[in-house]
């Protein structure tokens, strides 16, 4: 959740509005934990957010439109929701929040490596990773293609259990 001393009582409700959408591949996180709200921009009769999406050809964007428009449009905090999908500010893996790591890793994914966390860092996909479910890194790459371009499927040694890691973007 996004608080901030600088924010109106409107704006507030407006980020915790978003904070509150999940991401409609991994429900455990918030589309604000996952970084992929930009801008925020609130006038008298429009509120247009600014939505950064993981990757172009991401088939989740028009539901996370949706679900921003819906949801703001509830709340009554202005007469037209506009929701713009841009890529002039890229997302990267470095803006999901701590929280949004934390998210991921409780419900079965290894988040990405964060810049200089590891010395590690340089690779696109970890060959090791860390398992989320018992924390061992007796893990090893199985493909780095998962389910979307953003992950990739990595097998634990020790608890068998396979998981995705998020790709550092």
């Amino acid at each position: 959740m996004v608080s901030s001393p600088t924010l109106d009582a409107r704006e507030q409700r407006v980020w915790d509005a978003l904070a509150s959408i999940a991401d409609p591949e991994i429900p455990a996180i918030s589309l604000v934990d996952l970084g992929v709200i930009g801008e925020v921009r609130i006038g008298p009769e429009l509120v247009h957010i600014e939505l950064l999406p993981t990757f172009v050809g991401c088939p989740a964007i028009e539901v996370m439109r949706q679900q921003i428009g819906e949801r703001l449009t509830e709340l009554g905090v202005a007469d037209r929701v506009e929701v713009e999908v841009s890529f002039a500010t890229p997302w990267t893996s470095e803006r999901i929040s701590v929280a949004g790591r934390e998210q991921l890793r409780g419900s079965g994914f290894a988040p990405p490596v964060m810049e200089g966390g590891d010395g590690l860092d340089v690779l696109a996909v970890m060959p090791i990773a860390e398992c989320p479910y018992c924390g061992s890194r007796n893990t090893t790459l199985d493909n780095p293609f998962g389910p979307t371009l953003c992950r990739a499927i990595h097998h634990c040694a020790d608890c068998r259990q396979p998981f995705e890691q998020f790709k550092r973007v």
